[in-house]
């Protein structure tokens, strides 16, 4: 009976590592954010607009390049936010 409860309690105490600084970044956060590509990097990396400040984030599994808008979850980019451009034509 003791069991669920433990396992709560570990789970609720779990909590991201910090990233620089003891500060958890956003996109490390528990959901995909939305960021903006700033500079394509060497290995798949590139570096993005927070809209807090810049993050290197994987692009390795997607398809984006400068100016794009990209959802990372985990500094992991997991997909390209279609374009507004044309939408309504």
């Amino acid at each position: 009976m003791n069991a669920p409860s433990a396992r709560r309690s570990v789970a609720s105490s779990f909590a991201p590592a910090p990233c620089e600084d003891n500060a958890v970044c956003i996109t490390c956060s528990d959901t995909a954010v939305p960021v903006t590509i700033v500079r394509l990097l060497d290995d798949d990396l590139a570096v993005v607009d927070t809209g807090q400040g810049e993050e290197e984030v994987s692009v390795a599994l997607v398809s984006a390049g400068v100016g794009d808008t990209i959802l990372v979850h985990a500094k992991e980019a997991i997909a390209v936010v279609p374009s507004q451009e044309g939408a309504g034509r």
